[in-house]
Parts: structure tokens; C-alpha cells; sequence
């Protein structure tokens, strides 16, 4: 146990410059979303660009690509958030069970695609692992742009999906990063959820 102590603290103190200035402002723009607070999509922006370097750097490249499709949802999901706020739409919707099934349809097909690609064409030594979590992710930030409620349980499942993901990387402060991101996910859930009860 305390040789295990030791080891992340020793990974700790090898955290660079950069994977602080990415897992700071990582936390910050999950915790504005929770609070459907407009400004968690210029400060993700940030984030986004810090992580696509960091994960390229790491042979993550789903996870690369990943940053690219979060710098346009963050770009959408601010123009879409400011619109939404000045219609008469319900800040928040809500899916179905059907819609909740075409949802892990989506993804369950979209991990192999992803998996497969990443198998083949890139030296990633966990692709099928990445692909799942990239292609989770992919519908997760897609559904919290449209406001839609399930976002945050995908991402639940997805942030503790990718602890031990990281973990395997070294990048243990983005593994950490990403136990709170599940917190802030579960209390997002709830706090949306009562704000979509209070609009029914």
C-alpha cells in the first residue's frame, strides 16, 4: 500500500505545466455545465486544446479526436445554449425509453467502428478501450449541446469508465480529474432533473 502511495505521488510530481492548466480547466467548465452556467463552453474550449495535445503525446488518438469534436460542440453548444435561452423552449428535455435504446445502439456501434480503426491504423496498445470511450463521449457532449437530460448519466458511466484508462497512461492528475467529473456528473443529473420536473 505505501509502495502505491508513493508511486502516485511520484506521478504527481511528474505532472506537467500543461496537464495542470488542462485538468483545471476541465473541472471548472463540467462544474459551470452541472450549473447550466453559459461560460463552461469558452473555458472548455481551453481545456480541449490542452488535451488534444496531451492525448496525441500519449498515442490516445481517440481521445485526440475527441478534442476536435469538443471544440466544435463547445462552439455550437454556446451558440445553442444563448438561443435557447432567449426562446419560450423548456430549458431541459428529457428521452424516452426507445430514444434511450437508439442511444447505446449508437454507441455500441460506433465503439467497434472506432476500435476497429483504431486497431488498424494506429500504434494505440488499448484501442478497442479508447474507442469505447471516445464513441461514449461522442453522444454524451452531443446530448448535453441539445440540453438533454441522459447526458449526464452517460457521463457517469464514461468518467468511471476511463479512471482506470488514464491510470494505465500515467496520466494519473487527468485519472483524478475524471473520479470528480463523475461526481459533478451524478449532481448535474439531479440539479437538471429537478429543473425539468419544475418545467412539466
Amino acid at each position: 500500500m505505501q509502495d502505491l502511495l508513493s508511486q502516485l505521488f511520484q506521478q504527481f510530481l511528474a505532472t506537467s505545466l500543461l496537464e495542470w492548466i488542462a485538468t483545471l480547466s476541465g473541472f471548472l467548465c463540467v462544474y459551470l455545465a452541472a450549473k447550466q452556467n453559459i461560460w463552461n463552453w469558452p473555458i472548455s474550449i481551453i481545456s480541449v486544446l490542452t488535451y488534444f495535445y496531451i492525448f496525441y503525446h500519449s498515442k490516445l488518438y481517440g481521445d485526440s479526436v475527441l478534442q476536435i469534436y469538443f471544440l466544435g460542440t463547445a462552439i455550437y453548444g454556446w451558440y445553442y445554449w444563448n438561443k435557447r435561452a432567449h426562446s419560450d423552449e423548456k430549458p431541459i428535455s428529457s428521452f424516452n425509453s426507445k430514444q434511450m435504446m437508439m442511444t447505446i445502439a449508437v454507441i455500441a456501434v460506433l465503439s467497434l467502428l472506432l476500435g476497429f480503426a483504431l486497431d488498424r491504423w494506429t500504434n494505440s496498445d488499448v484501442p478497442y478501450a479508447d474507442g469505447f470511450c471516445t464513441a461514449t463521449s461522442f453522444v454524451a457532449q452531443f446530448l448535453m449541446t441539445r440540453k438533454v437530460l441522459q447526458n449526464w448519466l452517460i457521463w457517469v458511466f464514461v468518467d468511471i469508465c476511463y479512471i482506470p484508462l488514464y491510470y494505465h497512461k500515467d496520466l494519473l492528475l487527468t485519472a483524478v480529474l475524471y473520479f470528480a467529473f463523475a461526481i459533478i456528473a451524478w449532481n448535474g443529473y439531479r440539479d437538471w432533473r429537478k429543473t425539468y420536473q419544475n418545467f412539466q
